[in-house]
């Protein structure tokens, strides 16, 4: 339903158009620094209207503690994050509510609730509700930093970046073809970590890359996850694919395996994508069902949407990588259930 997670357990709620979006984050270690400040970074490369490409709509999005803070530490018990709705449009979805917008939830959730869903700007479906991810995910890359380094080894460190938009490496050149063709454009999302140790992940169905993918496609849009060389493994011979490992460490000289074997972390670089389907929400003229008076017609989209979705997930994958590793880790007791205790 709306949780994730065995520890690190995660609930979220809210619609597009309600009056907020929120989420509660069990399992959180007592002791862990936490103010509003250290939310604004990540929560700044979310917002929408601050680049070319995205949508227009802005909503200040301050994090609300409502639980679980105390003296800016963390106490232990269920963190309760609000995001209020201010910058709320709602009369374009009423306008729009008989025709189903093709490619979005519209239809189905509608048959899946009988007609009761909040259908206001995608309501529970909308990519409005990813800035609760990202508040998990500061929390979480918080915690991965608390993992002890030793002497020659590095930092857990998740960064996610967009490697192309419309099949296109150059980003502003893949944007113009949608603004070309008053349409919108998918791309793909990669995300890297470093920093890893053996062990992470419990197969069978709790592997490391099942736990990540799981996570990845709660994000809107997402539809297709790989694991290091990915699809591209098909097409090769088996002493090509296999990394050889090269040390004690378990380095391995390639890594087309992106970080895990066997569903378990191998302390080599995670790596993976996700590809981003265009913004089902186009104002390109297309044909849909009208429920209303159940003829097929030309429908265009109105509203403020996002051109191209992709701009704005990789902190979104960021924060749902973090949230997983943070969780597998929780699982091996390697961070510690009070943070900095005698401090």
């Amino acid at each position: 339903m709306n949780s994730f997670g065995r520890i690190f357990r995660v609930h979220i709620f809210g619609e597009s158009h309600g009056e907020s979006a929120g989420v509660n984050i069990d399992g959180v270690p007592a002791g862990l620094p936490l103010a509003v400040e250290d939310f604004l970074e990540d929560i700044e490369r979310r917002k929408g209207g601050t680049q070319k490409g995205t949508t227009p709509r802005q909503e200040s999005d301050l994090p609300i503690f409502k639980s679980g803070i105390f003296n800016n530490k963390t106490t232990g018990a269920p963190i309760t994050i609000l995001f209020e709705n201010n910058n709320t449009r709602s009369g374009d979805y009423t306008k729009q509510r008989a025709v189903p917008r093709p490619g979005h939830a519209d239809f189905v959730a509608s048959k899946k609730f009988g007609g009761y869903e909040d259908y206001r700007g995608g309501g529970h479906f909308s990519g409005r509700l990813t800035v609760c991810l990202v508040a998990v995910g500061v929390i979480a890359k918080k915690l991965l930093a608390q993992i002890p380094v030793s002497a020659g080894e590095e930092e857990i460190g998740v960064r996610a970046t967009i490697l192309e938009i419309g099949g296109e490496a150059d980003l502003e050149k893949g944007l113009q073809k949608a603004i070309d063709q008053k349409d919108s454009i998918g791309g793909i999302v990669e995300c890297r970590v470093n920093g890893l140790p053996i062990g992470l992940g419990e197969p069978f169905f709790d592997s490391a890359e099942s736990l990540l993918a799981h996570a990845a496609f709660a994000i809107p849009a997402v539809r297709g996850v790989e694991f290091g060389t990915g699809f591209a493994a098909a097409k090769m011979f088996g002493a090509q694919h296999n990394d050889a490992i090269e040390d004690k460490s378990g380095k391995t000289r390639t890594n087309h395996a992106g970080g895990i074997v066997g569903g378990i972390t191998n302390g080599n670089e995670l790596v993976y994508r996700i590809a981003i389907k265009p913004t089902s929400s186009t104002p390109k003229e297309q044909q849909t069902l009208n429920w209303e008076t159940g003829q097929v017609e030309s429908f265009s989209v109105k509203g403020r949407h996002d051109l191209c979705i992709a701009l704005r997930v990789p902190v979104v994958l960021e924060a749902v990588t973090a949230m997983v590793l943070a969780d597998l880790l929780l699982l091996e007791q390697r961070i510690p259930r009070i943070i900095n205790a005698h401090q």
